[in-house]
């Protein structure tokens, strides 16, 4: 019998555990570990930012979920992985031995990079649950003391969409609220220009995205890095195409939320030839370390390069419909190597779908593939999109209960961009 360890229940890992046991069978032990024991639903968490969400609403606990398809679940921080010895050592001090190990652990925020930002000093986030409700307690000190707000994405940012989302979801819930009147929104972001994306931009992204900012007086600074960040006061410059300051701006708000850059997690981070300097675990086209070949990795922990050289560094994003066929591509290449023997030949799809919340519409995109130059860019908006994704979040938490080993995003995506594949 083989033990594969999963890493990270998230909505790369839990699927992943799933696929994995479903594809295995029997014969073989799948274990997940994480450090919680529930799963969240992240693309959720600019909801609960403004109490259009409670917890509870995006929260599943795992052991419960997990046990009914014979997959083992251990509550722990791992803190040290051995990859000579195939061995984790836990916050404390137990060790979780393994055969195969999948890490999908998500990244670690590193806020630390920027003097000031972070929900321990000055500005908000919503990358993880407990940040969205502890943004949601500062969103509604600004209701009782409106003034200016900020949001948008550091330097070194690699995930931009929910900074969008946050934007037009927070102006919709003041426009609710009768203050909206009361609160000017700037919208500061690291792209070279509104709706890049990471990505170079999607199809017609940029008028798109900067229309709507514009329809609701957000006022935006792109190519943007922020100095530091003070109690109520924000430090920007402004860089020019050839990345020289501009212009430095002193931005005052009451309410800020910026998406960080990201990092690899320590535990990781520290293994010996195993990542890249910034902790993002290398793996070659079937996802597997070249280093250790008994660790795969998919999801927001893998090392992607970026799209392209902008005056800002800007990360490429990892959309969930790529992070489930990675995990997919992992599933297949286990079976190839335990059951069949085979060396692994299943890769994932580096295509972005995504579904963006816009408060009371939305856009939605198609990247195929995810780095230009494409074969298909596609760019939607309009209140379909915004109902699509209340249905999505509905509809994986269902999938994760039920403990599903087929393709979710496809599978949804398919029905709700009205397209026949998605290859």
């Amino acid at each position: 019998m083989v033990k594969v360890v999963v890493l990270g229940a998230g909505t790369g890992g839990m699927p992943a555990a799933y696929e994995t046991k479903e594809i295995l069978g029997k014969d073989h032990e799948v274990v997940m570990v994480n450090e919680r024991p529930d799963f969240r639903f992240v693309p959720s968490n600019p909801w609960v930012a403004v109490g259009w969400r409670e917890p509870e609403a995006i929260t599943i606990p795992i052991e419960k979920y997990l046990s009914k398809k014979k997959i083992g679940f251990i509550c722990a921080r791992v803190v040290e992985i051995d990859a000579k010895n195939n061995q984790m050592k836990t916050e404390s001090g137990d060790i979780i031995d393994y055969d195969y190990l999948i890490i999908a652990t998500g990244p670690k925020l590193a806020f630390a990079n920027i003097e000031g930002a972070g929900p321990d000093y000055f500005t908000q986030s919503v990358c993880t649950l407990d940040h969205a409700m502890q943004c949601y307690v500062d969103f509604k000190k600004l209701l009782e003391n409106p003034g200016p707000v900020i949001v948008g994405s550091f330097q070194g940012a690699s995930c931009f969409g929910p900074a969008y989302e946050y934007a037009f979801i927070l102006d919709k819930a003041l426009r609710d609220a009768k203050m909206r009147d009361k609160v000017p929104i700037h919208f500061v972001t690291s792209e070279p220009y509104i709706g890049h994306l990471g990505l170079g931009g999607v199809g017609d992204s940029k008028a798109m995205l900067e229309s709507e900012l514009r329809s609701k007086d957000i006022k935006w600074i792109c190519n943007a890095t922020v100095d530091k960040v003070a109690k109520g006061l924000m430090h920007v410059s402004e860089l020019s195409r050839k990345g020289d300051v501009d212009f430095n701006h002193e931005l005052p708000f009451n309410h800020s939320m910026l998406i960080p850059p990201f990092a690899g997690i320590d535990a990781v981070a520290n293994v010996e030839g195993l990542c890249n300097p910034k902790g993002f675990v290398i793996t070659d086209e079937f996802q597997r370390s070249p280093t250790y070949p008994n660790i795969f990795s998919g999801g927001v922990c893998v090392a992607i390069p970026p799209v392209e050289v902008t005056p800002v560094p800007t990360g490429t994003p990892k959309t969930g419909y790529m992070i489930e066929t990675m995990m997919t591509a992992i599933a297949h290449n286990l079976k190839s190597i335990i059951v069949n023997n085979e060396e692994p030949s299943s890769k994932g799809t580096w295509h972005a779908i995504c579904l963006a919340d816009m408060g009371d519409t939305g856009a939605a995109f198609v990247a195929m593939p995810q780095i230009p130059p494409r074969n298909i860019t596609w760019f939607k908006k309009g209140k379909w999109v915004h109902y699509a994704k209340i249905g999505f979040e509905k509809y994986f938490i269902r999938k994760m209960k039920a403990g599903t080993s087929e393709p979710i995003y496809e599978k949804y995506m398919l029905k709700a961009l009205g397209i026949e594949r998605l290859k």
